[in-house]
C-alpha cells in the first residue's frame, strides 16, 4: 500500500497554503467587472510595478492571458504572429489565436534552448508589399522559461535583440512569461529588466508561485484598457475576483523566495539520477524546475512502464511519449521527497530493470 505521494507532474498541482486560505476568507472585495475590486487592484498594481509596466489585469488562466494579448496586438483579422513551433501558445492552447481571433501563426523552429534564430524570425516577417497575398505580420511571441525545452531561460540580451527586430519592422513583442520569475531567479536578472523589451507579458500565478488560480497580463495603460474589454468578451469577468487575488498576493509576496530552492532541488534530483548506474542526466540543461527524461530505445523499459512503477510507489510524473518523461519541482516538494524519489529510481536499478534515462 502506498503511504506517501510525491506529485511531480507539474508546478500547477500545489495546494493553497494556510496563509492563502486565510487571506481568501478575509479578502475585501467588490465587482471587478466594474473595476472596483480592491484586492484585484492591489494584485494588479503590485504586479505592474514588479514587471516595470504601466498596468496589469488579472485573468482566469494563462491561456486566456496569452489569447487576449495576441488579440489586442492583432486586432485586424488576417494578422499574423511569429512564434516558436514548440511554444506553449502554438501547441497547448487549443489553436485559440486562429479559431477565435482569426490570427495566423507563422512558426519558426525553436532551438534546443528555447530560442529562435534571430535571422529566422526576421525572415518570417512578411513584406508589407505582399499584403494582397499574405497575412500581415503584427506580433512576435517568445516564451520564458521555455517549457518544452525543459524550463530553459531566455537571456535578457536575446530578448532585447528580438525586441529590436520587432521595433525595426513596426511589430509588437509579447512574452508568454508563465514562469518568468523562474527565469529571473535562475539568471540573476530583475524581472522588469528581463521583460523590458516586451509590449506585453503574461505571468502565471498558479505555477511556480503556487497560487490556486489565475494569471496576470501586463503592458501599457492603453493595452490593458483593450485587454479588459476582451476579457469580458471571452467570459473572464468574474465579479468578486478579489477572493482569488488575495491568495495570489500572498503567493507573490511569500513564494518568490522559494523558487531558488525549487531549482536547487531539481539539480539535486538530476545529479542523483546521474550517479545511478544506467541513468544519464545532462545536469547543465536543468536550469530551473523542469527535467525531461528520455528512456533510451535500446533499454527494456518504456516510459509508460516506468511511470506505472513510479505511481505504484506514490511518485507521480508526466508521460510524454513512449520514451519521454517530465518531472517538475515546486515549493511543496521537500528535500525528503527528492531523496525518496531517488531511492525509488535506485530500486529500479537494483532490480536490473535496465532503465536508461537522459535529459532531453
Amino acid at each position: 500500500m502506498v503511504t506517501r505521494t510525491v506529485d511531480l507532474r507539474s508546478d500547477t498541482v500545489t495546494r493553497p497554503t494556510e496563509e492563502m486560505r486565510a487571506a481568501m476568507v478575509t479578502a475585501e472585495v467588490d465587482d471587478d467587472v466594474l473595476a472596483h475590486d480592491p484586492t484585484a487592484f492591489l494584485l494588479e498594481s503590485e504586479m505592474a510595478k514588479i514587471m516595470g509596466k504601466e498596468a496589469a489585469l488579472f485573468v482566469p488562466s494563462g491561456t486566456m492571458g496569452n489569447l487576449i494579448s495576441v488579440l489586442v496586438h492583432c486586432d485586424i483579422r488576417a494578422s499574423e504572429v511569429v512564434l516558436g513551433d514548440n511554444s506553449h501558445i502554438h501547441i497547448y492552447e487549443n489553436g485559440g489565436i486562429a479559431t477565435i481571433g482569426g490570427v495566423h501563426p507563422r512558426t519558426v523552429k525553436n532551438n534546443e534552448d528555447g530560442t529562435m534564430d534571430i535571422h529566422s524570425i526576421e525572415a518570417a516577417i512578411r513584406d508589407p508589399a505582399g499584403e494582397l497575398l499574405f497575412p500581415t505580420t503584427r506580433l512576435i511571441c517568445l516564451e520564458n522559461t521555455h517549457a518544452n525545452s525543459g524550463g530553459r531561460c531566455l537571456s535578457v540580451e536575446y530578448t532585447d535583440r528580438v525586441g529590436e527586430v520587432a521595433k525595426k519592422h513596426g511589430l509588437k513583442l509579447h512574452i508568454d512569461g508563465a514562469r518568468i520569475f523562474n527565469a529571473s531567479v535562475a539568471l540573476g536578472v530583475p524581472v522588469h529588466r528581463l521583460v523590458q523589451a516586451a509590449d506585453s507579458v503574461s505571468v502565471c500565478l498558479s505555477k511556480g508561485l503556487g497560487a490556486p488560480v489565475g494569471s496576470v497580463i501586463v503592458g501599457s495603460e492603453t493595452f490593458i484598457t483593450k485587454a479588459r474589454r476582451l476579457r469580458k468578451t471571452l467570459g473572464g469577468g468574474m465579479r468578486q475576483v478579489g477572493i482569488l487575488c488575495a491568495a495570489a498576493v500572498v503567493a507573490l509576496r511569500k513564494n518568490l523566495s522559494k523558487l531558488e530552492g525549487d531549482h536547487k532541488k531539481a539539480k539535486i534530483l538530476a545529479d542523483g539520477l546521474n550517479q545511478i548506474n544506467g541513468l544519464r542526466v545532462d545536469a547543465a540543461k536543468v536550469e530551473t524546475n523542469i527535467i525531461y527524461f528520455k528512456v533510451m530505445e535500446y533499454s527494456r523499459m518504456t516510459a509508460e512502464r516506468l511511470c506505472k512503477y513510479l505511481k505504484d510507489h506514490g511518485i507521480l510524473v508526466i508521460y510524454e511519449g513512449e520514451f519521454r518523461i517530465r518531472i517538475v519541482l515546486h515549493h511543496q516538494i521537500s528535500a525528503s521527497d527528492v531523496q525518496y524519489t531517488l531511492s525509488c529510481f535506485q530500486v529500479t536499478n537494483l532490480a536490473h530493470m535496465h532503465i536508461h534515462l537522459c535529459v532531453y
